[in-house]
């Protein structure tokens, strides 16, 4: 059975937890590999006739699939607090999370990163990157530079209490000379973290070993990225990006399983565009269709509650999703939220200085100089949640999904026709 990677291909919000949830049933595991409580998916589930809605933060959508292991990897950054209350939502609601595991090698949020993270953004001012203040940034920042604190730390106090100090020397430093804050003292972050360790105890292991084993047992493992392809660290749009690797590579780095066992790179791709935070967004509307597609499409932010940027679908982007990830199918989603309008447009290229562009500029200056070159075509008025077949859209609809096929450079293999469970299409089944 295969290894699958899940990502974004644009800046996120891309509807990645319907697509996990959609494969959950026929999946034995799911792997969050990336990001922290910066990130979140909305899945939606019928229960007796009545949509229930989930926002998942930190936790893998196969939480919500009876029979699936959901673990979180190596390569995600923890904030215990956030963690144990999402766990406590989901289990006062009736979900069983008894089967969460998560990484011993994985690192945690200490209280001091959320404090730096909030007062830096707010001195650099007008040079902000547009980050949640979650202290997601300088946790990763401590994992490069040595000084961070892992899971497996709960467990040895003398360890856990000289990294704290040793960490807390420095960022002290700067928090009483350049921020005007008070110093914090180590053992108020050493009493914070410890008083989750008996409760986090039956969680943690090895996750690398447990997934080879499940793999080599025939297992089908999903892998989850959190945020997407253009906020990746190394490819995205620096440096208005997360601080992990978003990108199907990030999968092998963030839970311990070497690429010679991915199989399949499924991306998500919205219908249109969004984006929340700073940084340049070639296809951004400002006017009524902006507006609408905000509206319609219910664009805040999981996480944060923020009001998304919203632009028309740019396959610029798509093609180098396709690219960098390795892309063997698409998921569309939201294409009901383009019902009602009179064109759709689609970005094909880029006119970047005067020059066309038809693939990433190299540079950040070309990227953000980058203007679209659309091509437009007719949009469509009937209602197509009941479809469930692709012969069943209006030859409209059905022309759009073909066109931003043929950009990206990837079959589309499913379709999102409503923000329900089974309001989907299926063209190619993802799992064959």
């Amino acid at each position: 059975m295969p290894a699958i990677v899940l990502v974004g291909a644009q800046w996120g919000d891309e509807g990645k937890g319907k697509a996990t949830d959609l494969l959950g049933s026929r999946v034995d595991h799911v792997v969050k590999f990336n990001g922290g409580n910066n990130a979140g998916h909305t899945v939606v589930i019928d229960q007796n006739g009545t949509p229930e809605k989930y926002a998942l933060h930190l936790l893998p959508s196969g939480i919500l699939t009876p029979g699936c292991t959901p673990v979180i990897g190596n390569g995600v950054v923890i904030d215990l607090g956030v963690l144990f209350e999402e766990i406590d939502g989901l289990e006062a609601r009736g979900v069983d999370t008894s089967k969460l595991v998560v990484s011993a090698d994985a690192h945690l949020i200490p209280p001091y990163n959320r404090v730096l993270d909030k007062v830096t953004e707010r001195f650099l001012g007008k040079r902000r990157i547009g980050t949640t203040g979650r202290g997601i940034g300088p946790t990763y920042a401590d994992k490069m530079t040595r000084v961070g604190i892992r899971v497996q730390d709960l467990y040895d106090e003398s360890i856990l209490r000289q990294k704290v100090e040793g960490a807390l020397d420095v960022k002290n430093q700067m928090l009483l000379k350049i921020y005007n804050r008070r110093a914090i003292e180590p053992a108020e972050v050493v009493q914070e973290f410890t008083r989750y360790a008996e409760r986090l105890r039956p969680m943690v292991a090895d996750t690398s070993l447990l997934l080879s084993r499940a793999l080599d047992a025939g297992k089908t493992v999903l892998f989850e990225g959190g945020q997407a392809t253009l906020l990746d660290v190394d490819h995205g749009t620096y440096p208005f990006v997360t601080s992990s690797n978003a990108i199907s590579a990030g999968a092998c780095t963030g839970s311990g399983v070497p690429p010679t066992r991915i199989d399949r790179v499924i991306a998500v791709l919205k219908a249109y565009t969004t984006r929340v935070g700073e940084g340049p967004f070639p296809t951004e509307l400002f006017d009524d269709n902006g507006e609408f597609l905000r509206k319609t499409g219910h664009e805040y932010g999981t996480t944060t509650g923020r009001p998304r940027r919203c632009g028309w679908i740019d396959t610029v982007v798509g093609r180098y999703a396709t690219r960098i990830n390795g892309v063997t199918d698409f998921v569309l989603t939201k294409l009901d939220v383009m019902t009602g309008l009179d064109t759709v447009p689609i970005c094909v290229a880029y006119d970047v200085d005067g020059e066309r562009c038809d693939e990433m500029p190299m540079t950040q200056t070309g990227f953000h100089h980058a203007k679209p070159i659309y091509e437009e075509l007719p949009g469509w008025w009937e209602d197509i949640s009941h479809c469930r077949a692709f012969e069943e859209l209006p030859a409209n609809c059905r022309a759009y999904v073909e066109r931003v096929e043929e950009l990206i450079g990837s079959r589309i293999s499913v379709i999102g026709v409503g923000p329900g469970r089974d309001e989907v299409v299926v063209r190619h089944d993802l799992l064959d």
